[in-house]
C-alpha cells in the first residue's frame, strides 16, 4: 500500500477553494474544541487550587503570605518544574504512538515516565530539606526563609505524589482522554477547601496550606489510577501489552526528549520564579513579594487556558504526524496559532477588567491592592503575546523538537527578559514595573524565535520522523481503517 496516498482525503475541484478552506477551519475548530474544554476546565481546577492556597496564606499574615509565597515559588523552581518537563517527554512519543496505534509504545512510556519521575525526586527532596541555608545565602530575610522551609518540609509528600499523577494526565490526555481527568480534578479541588479549613481549625497554619495540597493530590492520584486500571481491563487484545516490555532503545528515545523538555519547562517556569527572588531584593521586600505573588496568579489563572490551548496543539499536530497526515498537522498548528493569538486579546481583556478587584480577594493591605491593581496594567500587556508564545511551545512539543522551545526561552527569557528587568528595576529604580517591563520584552521575542522555527518546518520530514519515533523492533501494521477511525 503506498502510505502517500494515505495523508490527507482528495480534493473535490468543483468545489470552490474558499469553501473549502471554511469547511477546514470549522472543522478543526471542531475537533479542538472538543478537546479544549475538558482540558480547559482541567487546569482551571488546578491554578483555582493554587489561588486558594494563596489566598489562605494571605489570611495567615504578611509574614506566612511572603514565606509560603517563596516555598511555593521554590517548590516549582527546584521540585515540580523538573517532574513536569520530564514528563512532558511522554507527550510526542504517546501522542505519536497513538496516532500510529502503537498501544504497546503507549503502555511502556506510561511505566518508564513514573520510574523517572520517581528517581527524580530524591536530588529534590534534599534540596528541600536544606532550602533554608540556600535562601539566606541568597540575600532573603531570614525569618521569610524559615517560614519557607517550614511551608516545603510538609510538603514533600507531594514529589512522590506527583510522579505519579503528572504521567497518568499526560497518559490519557495524549489519547484525547480528558473528561475522566477533568472530573477527578474538580473533586480535588472541592475538597480542598474543607482540608485547608479542617486543619487550619485545628491549628496547623501554615504548615496546613502545605499539607492540604498533597492531600488533595493524593485524592486524584488515586482516582486517575483507579479509572486506568478499569480502562486497561476492558479493553480486549492490548491491554496487556507493552507494560513492561522497556527496552534499551525505548528509553533512549524517551531521555532524549527529556533533556530539552525538561529545559524549556524549568526555564519558563523559572523565569517566573526569579522574578519573584528579584522582587525579594527591592525595598520592603515583604510587600514587593507579597504583591508580585498577587500579580502572578493572576497569570497562572488565565494559564489554564494557554495550557489547554498549548497541549490541544500539541495533541493535534502529534496524532496527524503519527498517522501519517503531514498537511493536517501543519493546518492544526496555524488554526492553533490563530487560536492563540485571538485569546491572547481577550484574556488581556479580563485582566484589564479585574485589576480593580483581584488584589482585595487576596489580602486586606490596602497599600499591596493599589499596587496590584498597577501592575496588572502591564502583565495584561504580556497576555496578548503569552497565549500564541505557549501555543507555539505545544506546536513544537508534538513535531517531538523541544530544542526549538529550548532555544526560544533561553534568548528571550534569559538572555534579555531577566537581565533587562533587573537593570530596570535596580539601576532605573522602577522596581517592579521595571522587572514586568523587561518580562514582557523578553515574551515577544520569544514568540518571534518560535514563529520563525514553525514557519521553517517541513511537515513531510516530520512524519517521516514519527514513523521512526513510534516504531519498535516489531513492525507496526496500520491500516486503512485505522486512518478512518483517527479522523
Amino acid at each position: 500500500m503506498d502510505e502517500s496516498k494515505l495523508d490527507d482525503p482528495p480534493v473535490h475541484h468543483t468545489q470552490k477553494w474558499p469553501i473549502n478552506l471554511i469547511n477546514l477551519i470549522l472543522g478543526e475548530l471542531k475537533v479542538q474544541r472538543g478537546i479544549t474544554a475538558p482540558l480547559l476546565v482541567l487546569y482551571a481546577t488546578w491554578y483555582t487550587r493554587y489561588i486558594i492556597t494563596t489566598a489562605f496564606l494571605g489570611r495567615l499574615g504578611q509574614l506566612s503570605l511572603a514565606g509560603g509565597a517563596l516555598a511555593a515559588t521554590l517548590s516549582n523552581v527546584t521540585g515540580f518544574s523538573v517532574l513536569e518537563g520530564l514528563c512532558v517527554a511522554m507527550e510526542p512519543i504517546c501522542g505519536q504512538a497513538f496516532g500510529a496505534r502503537n498501544y504497546k509504545l503507549l503502555h511502556k512510556t506510561l511505566i518508564m515516565a513514573i520510574t523517572l519521575l520517581l528517581v527524580s525526586t530524591l536530588p529534590i527532596l534534599f534540596l528541600w530539606i536544606n532550602v533554608d541555608k540556600i535562601l539566606i545565602q541568597l540575600g532573603q530575610e531570614h525569618d521569610i526563609s524559615l517560614e519557607a522551609k517550614k511551608y516545603l518540609l510538609h510538603l514533600l509528600p507531594d514529589l512522590v505524589i506527583y510522579a505519579f499523577l503528572c504521567p497518568l494526565k499526560s497518559y490519557l490526555s495524549c489519547q484525547s482522554i480528558n473528561v475522566p481527568v477533568m472530573i477527578c480534578s474538580a473533586f480535588g479541588l472541592v475538597l480542598h477547601v474543607p482540608i485547608n479549613i479542617l486543619l487550619l481549625s485545628r491549628g496547623r497554619g501554615l504548615e496546613g496550606v502545605a499539607m492540604a495540597v498533597w492531600i488533595s493530590d493524593l485524592v486524584v492520584v488515586i482516582l486517575l489510577a483507579v479509572y486506568v486500571l478499569i480502562r486497561e481491563l476492558r479493553k480486549e487484545g492490548t491491554w496487556e501489552e507493552g507494560w513492561w516490555e522497556q527496552g534499551l532503545h525505548d528509553w533512549k528515545k524517551l531521555l532524549k526528549l527529556c533533556g530539552p523538555c525538561c529545559l524549556t519547562t524549568c526555564l519558563e517556569w523559572w523565569c517566573y520564579e526569579i522574578l519573584m527572588l528579584l522582587a525579594g531584593r527591592l525595598p520592603n521586600p515583604k510587600q514587593s513579594v507579597g504583591v508580585l505573588a498577587i500579580v502572578i496568579d493572576c497569570d497562572y489563572f488565565l494559564y489554564s487556558l494557554m495550557n489547554a490551548l498549548a497541549t490541544c496543539a500539541s495533541i493535534r499536530v502529534s496524532n496527524e504526524l503519527g498517522a501519517n497526515r503531514p498537511n493536517r498537522a501543519h493546518q492544526s498548528a496555524n488554526i492553533s496559532m490563530g487560536i492563540g493569538a485571538f485569546f491572547g486579546l481577550i484574556g488581556a481583556s479580563v485582566m484589564v477588567a479585574a485589576r480593580g478587584v483581584w488584589g482585595r480577594l487576596f489580602t486586606h493591605d490596602k497599600q499591596i491592592a493599589r499596587n496590584v491593581k498597577k501592575r496588572l496594567l502591564i502583565l495584561a500587556l504580556v497576555e496578548v503575546f503569552n497565549f500564541p508564545l505557549q501555543v507555539c511551545e505545544g506546536i513544537v512539543r508534538g513535531t517531538a523538537r523541544p530544542k526549538l522551545g529550548f532555544y526560544a526561552n533561553m534568548t528571550g527569557f534569559y538572555l534579555l527578559a531577566i537581565p533587562l528587568g533587573a537593570v530596570l528595576a535596580f539601576k532605573l529604580h522602577l522596581g517592579l514595573a521595571g522587572i514586568l517591563t523587561g518580562f514582557l520584552i523578553g515574551t515577544i521575542s520569544c514568540l518571534f524565535m518560535l514563529l520563525v522555527f514553525i514557519m521553517r518546518i517541513n511537515w513531510d520530514e516530520e512524519a517521516i520522523k514519527a514513523r521512526t519515533l513510534t516504531s519498535t523492533t516489531e513492525k507496526v501494521v496500520i491500516d486503512q481503517e485505522d486512518f478512518k477511525n483517527l479522523a
